[in-house]
């Protein structure tokens, strides 16, 4: 985490030398670093620039943003925000807390985003009264992407259960394919584990837990199961996945090194950049079970000083929730757009699936934020849980165990 360089500018970016160059400034803070994420964000550095903005490129490498944050804060703290940073869930009304966010409700009213916008996912939009970030997609967390030639050389059909996951995977193992992508990170740990508990706990039990923080719910039976089939899925991944970056796992599958990834729809994005095509190089479904879990990126704005730089974030937030860039950056991304009035006409299978579930899901009340991806909660808890999920997946420490530390970690953290 301490390897990235802060204040990388991109070749896109361009470099305000002269007083004359004066307009539109936005310094932007964020972690899309891999291929796909990479090739998304030049999307917007160069429609920002088209519209006579001035980008300067701030990528902190770490899929999960934990190095994002620490940068973020110490550049608060010296008194020298960013002008939009890449934030998200409950993290965006923690940081208004703190009194250092802007008010980008004249551009949110102008555009009419009430009127295009999900109420639940324009509610993490808000600070109070206010609008203070700009969504720019939606992700699906909940996701268990395959190499189709190694599925159909060994006979396996995409599984529906986790019985039907586990039986796959031994299979390939026995074929001397490893039947799981992981990198040993806390984040696709956490990752994996929800993707596990929504299947076994049902979207009602998931809310308890993740969202409610229900103590009877994190200690019970089926917090039980949820940890046994983690380690099940410990023993399908290979030894040398500690510290492997997500995008790297992806390359496993792509290549045939791997049979299954269980990765949001940002693996996707890699896949695609990959010139991959879903249904013919890679197959994509839901992880087993009902529901759906969704990761909304989005732009918080921070107070800075100077006129060139509000304006560079109203012109930013304006270009991220407009139609033109949710359609092209979702389009590289591997995410759908937060705006319900765009046309998917030129999304893939993978996206309409994401787009029909997501209806379906918020019709049926199961519709649910990513605990792993910081949606659902804030730092303390999810942090919290993460520490057990690593530590049960990284040891012996038996299910039980697993549990009543759990319930005794989120209880503290309360």
């Amino acid at each position: 985490m301490k390897s990235y360089v802060l204040g990388a500018v991109s070749g896109l970016a361009i470099v305000a030398s002269t007083a004359a160059s004066a307009g539109p400034e936005a310094e932007v803070l964020h972690y899309w670093t891999s291929g796909g994420e990479a090739k998304s964000v030049a999307v917007l550095q160069e429609e920002f620039a088209s519209n006579g903005g001035t980008w300067t490129d701030m990528p902190v490498a770490g899929g999960g943003g934990d190095a994002a944050m620490t940068a973020l804060r110490a550049r608060v703290l010296s008194g020298n925000a960013p002008t939009a940073v890449q934030l998200k869930g409950p993290a965006i009304q923690e940081w208004y807390e703190e009194g250092v966010l802007a008010d980008i409700t004249a551009v949110a009213e102008a555009n009419n985003w009430a009127d295009v916008l999900p109420a639940s996912i324009a509610g993490h939009m808000k600070c109070e009264d206010t609008w203070c970030a700009a969504p720019v997609n939606v992700h699906r967390v909940d996701w268990i992407w395959a190499n189709a030639d190694v599925l159909n050389a060994n006979g396996i059909a995409m599984p529906t259960t986790w019985d039907e996951f586990n039986a796959a995977a031994e299979k390939l193992q026995a074929a001397g394919i490893i039947p799981l992508a992981h990198g040993g990170q806390a984040w696709q740990d956490a990752t994996v584990f929800e993707a596990v508990a929504l299947g076994i706990l049902g979207a009602d039990g998931f809310r308890k837990a993740f969202v409610d923080l229900d103590i009877d719910t994190l200690k019970s039976d089926e917090m039980v199961a949820v940890f046994d089939q983690m380690r099940t899925m410990r023993g399908f991944v290979d030894d040398n996945f500690s510290g492997r970056d997500w995008n790297l796992a992806t390359a496993m599958v792509m290549n045939g090194e791997a049979a299954f990834q269980i990765m949001g729809d940002w693996a996707k994005g890699e896949f695609l950049a990959a010139g991959k095509a879903p249904g013919e190089d890679f197959l994509c479904a839901s992880t087993p079970g009902e529901g759906f879990l969704y990761n909304v990126d989005s732009f918080a704005m921070f107070d800075v000083d100077g006129d060139d730089k509000k304006a560079g974030q109203e012109l930013l937030a304006k270009l991220v929730v407009g139609q033109n860039f949710q359609k092209v950056f979702n389009l590289n991304k591997g995410s759908i757009p937060a705006r319900t009035d765009v046309s998917l006409d030129e999304f893939d299978s993978c996206a309409l699936l994401s787009a029909d579930d997501m209806q379906a899901s918020s019709d049926s009340g199961s519709l649910l934020p990513s605990y792993a991806h910081g949606m659902a909660m804030r730092g303390a808890q999810a942090g919290a849980i993460t520490d057990v999920v690593t530590a049960h997946f990284n040891s012996d420490m038996s299910s039980q165990e697993a549990v009543e530390m759990l319930a005794n970690a989120v209880a503290n953290s309360l």
